[in-house]
């Protein structure tokens, strides 16, 4: 009964209800764009290229983009390449003057930034668009296409692609800015959740109808689903709280001297400082190895391609692990600055209990950091390569990337994030929020 109050409590305040509202309509339209094919190409012929993205790595860029991919569909591309240009920025910033400067210069700064991001997504689109129509031109009968003249098809189908991320990342900052936050990452998520509904319905006629294993097997599944999920929420949330005590500060009023400040607070360092972001890297990487060795015709060469496009397969979840780990440590170096915080303490008067602020407070913080990186690196990389462990129970494959890796990662990330948006709204005008414990975490630097 307090859930359904709760929801009544969220249509009571004007501008939350809104901002729902507007955030399920942009992505309705994002959903309905993902459905509208390519013009000049014939939707009853997509069959081939449905069958390709079945599995592998091209699978797993389907199910991002929301089936969008295989339906070629104008949406094709998602905003795949709007997350490509913000990593290829971030990790331009590390190297680049320019870039570094921009950061420090606060809110002017962050929107040359972002422009930046827009002006190179549109680049790697217009990349990425020629290879997707090549791709389509190999993997669909020539009766699929129903323009005579080739350039002019490719020719279109690049500008509606590029047009097609555009908008997307345009309804994405929409979501942000008037919805309820998070526009890019529920984007996203909303295009993962929609061939989920599919994937378990064929994994259930699989079990069911050919006698393997039957509904026990689904309720098996089910259960360990419902634990990775668990287990993934425990890591996103998971914090080291560090106590940080303040100086006492006297004043002299009027008539008596007042005493200020002196209490503990504490700075929660996540356990997973840098969220989804090491997998998506190491996908990344991924699409490497397949690539050059796809160069050669040697026997090894093969070997190395069809190992790396496995994504089910030991090799490549071993490196891939491993990499996940290495930019796991990477990534959160780039995105916690420990010397900032010990910085930020020392002017507020703030100081860790038997520690020297300054360097000290630096070094004790970024040791921290180290120690629960390692179980935090270690805990996802387990969690990405457990598709492939739970494949062995004869899981099928689009059933099976729901038990772990980018996608699962994201779907809870995105919704705690989401709840916590609402539970902010709802706190602040004094309802309780959607989860029991729906305070929010306050980080003191």
């Amino acid at each position: 009964m307090k859930f359904f109050d709760t929801l009544k409590n969220i249509w009571k305040i004007e501008e939350l209800k809104n901002r729902i509202l507007l955030t399920l309509g942009l992505l309705l339209v994002y959903r309905f764009g993902a459905q509208v094919v390519l013009p000049g190409v014939d939707a009853a012929a997509l069959d081939s290229l449905a069958r390709q993205t079945d599995g592998g790595l091209l699978g797993l860029l389907n199910a991002f983009t929301g089936g969008a991919f295989s339906n070629a569909s104008v949406f094709a591309l998602g905003i795949m390449p709007y997350i490509s240009a913000s990593i290829v920025v971030q990790l331009m910033t590390i190297a680049i003057p320019y870039l570094q400067k921009l950061q420090k210069e606060g809110e002017s700064g962050q929107k040359k930034i972002t422009q930046i991001t827009r002006w190179l997504t549109i680049g790697i689109t217009l990349v990425q668009g020629p290879g997707y129509i090549y791709n389509l031109f190999n993997t669909l009968p020539p009766n699929a296409f129903l323009l005579e003249s080739s350039f002019t098809f490719v020719a279109s189908s690049v500008v509606i692609l590029t047009t097609g991320c555009i908008f997307a990342m345009w309804l994405g900052e929409r979501i942000t800015d008037k919805g309820i936050g998070n526009g890019i990452s529920l984007l996203i998520m909303v295009g993962i959740i929609a061939t989920l509904p599919q994937a378990f319905l064929q994994e259930l006629s699989s079990r069911v109808s050919e006698s393997n294993g039957g509904l026990i097997m689904i309720l098996i599944e089910l259960v360990i689903w419902f634990v990775i999920i668990y287990a993934s929420i425990m890591l996103v949330r998971a914090v080291r709280q560090i106590p940080v005590q303040y100086a006492r500060k006297s004043a002299s009023g009027k008539f008596e001297k007042q005493s200020f400040g002196g209490a503990r607070q504490f700075i929660p360092l996540k356990l997973n400082a840098s969220g989804v972001m090491p997998i998506i890297f190491a996908q990344a990487i991924m699409f490497i190895p397949a690539a050059v060795a796809g160069l050669s015709e040697s026997d090894a060469a093969q070997g190395v391609t069809a190992a790396f496009q496995d994504i089910f397969g030991f090799w490549y979840n071993l490196v891939f692990g491993l990499l996940i780990v290495v930019f796991t440590f990477f990534y959160t170096a780039i995105t916690v600055p420990t010397n900032k915080m010990a910085d930020d303490l020392k002017r507020s008067g703030g100081f860790i209990p038997g520690i020297r602020p300054g360097s000290e407070t630096a070094e004790f913080l970024d040791r921290i950091m180290s120690q629960i990186t390692l179980p935090g690196s270690i805990f996802l990389a387990i969690i990405a390569v457990f598709p492939a462990v739970i494949s062995l129970l004869g899981v099928q494959q689009g059933w099976a990337l729901f038990f772990g890796g980018t996608s699962l990662l994201i779907m809870v990330g995105v919704a705690i994030d989401t709840i916590e948006q609402v539970n902010s709204y709802l706190l602040n005008r004094h309802y309780d929020g959607l989860m029991k414990n729906s305070k929010n975490r306050k980080a003191v630097a």
